[in-house]
């Protein structure tokens, strides 16, 4: 058997995006970038029941069992393995300063920190970029198109779902032989970031009248503002109450 679970699952997200691209053509949307919010909300439905009954209590467990400086080296030996993908996404962004500091950080952070349990290479004065291939796309000119939320992996766009199945397959970590190994680094990941957003998620419950629209919002935003590195053009708005001109 040498079918991995990258490939199965790189598929079956290929035909979940299929699937909503062509089920949700029927449905309407006040929102022009969320052209399929009704089945968008169906399936941020099933995320969230998911979330509270289980992803949700599990890294309550993780935060209340495991000490917070071993949480902190989780999360940093992830996001040094992180920082190679980041740095390929710069080289291709076309940002070489960039990227010869993310390659920076691995080699400081793999060595000194230690496989990348200790953040070495920040307090050097090398920061920490967050970049990927769906950024890249959009750098390229590549719209994001419609508003998608994803199961099991929440908020995202036609661009951002493509970009994520080639990092996804970038990824060191699903290449590991073992299953068993790589289904638990795998688990090990996703509650540790569901416990690093834990503060977060709760704020936004307790805060937004609808928690959808607010992500959506958030998400679509925050993107965008990533794409143009903290810097985007000015939005063209139409305003559609206007009397439209006379034809001469």
């Amino acid at each position: 058997m040498k079918a991995s679970m990258l490939s199965r699952f790189s598929r079956y997200l290929s035909v979940a995006t299929l699937v909503v691209l062509t089920a949700c053509s029927t449905v309407r949307s006040p929102s022009p970038a969320d052209p399929f919010e009704g089945f968008n909300r169906s399936v941020d439905a099933f995320n969230q029941q998911l979330d509270t009954y289980a992803v949700r209590p599990a890294a309550r467990a993780y935060v209340a069992v495991v000490p917070e400086v071993v949480r902190m080296g989780v999360s940093n030996f992830f996001g040094n393995i992180g920082d190679v993908l980041v740095g390929l996404n710069n080289l291709l962004q076309g940002k070489p300063a960039s990227a010869a500091s993310d390659f920076g950080r691995f080699a400081i952070n793999t060595t000194i920190g230690v496989v990348g349990l200790f953040d070495v290479a920040t307090d050097m004065g090398l920061r920490k970029n967050n970049e990927d291939f769906g950024q890249t796309l959009g750098r390229w000119g590549l719209p994001a198109g419609p508003y998608l939320v994803l199961p099991f992996f929440g908020p995202s766009s036609v661009r951002d779902a493509g970009g994520f199945l080639v990092d996804i397959n970038l990824d060191p970590t699903v290449s590991i032989d073992d299953p068993a190994t790589r289904n638990s680094v795998a688990g090990l990941r996703i509650i540790n970031r569901r416990a690093d957003l834990l503060e977060l998620t709760d704020s936004v419950e307790g805060v937004a009248l609808d928690a959808y629209s607010f992500v959506r919002d958030a998400y679509l935003a925050n993107r965008r503002n990533r794409v143009y590195d903290g810097d985007p053009p000015p939005e063209k708005f139409i305003d559609e109450s206007a009397e439209p001109e006379p034809q001469k």
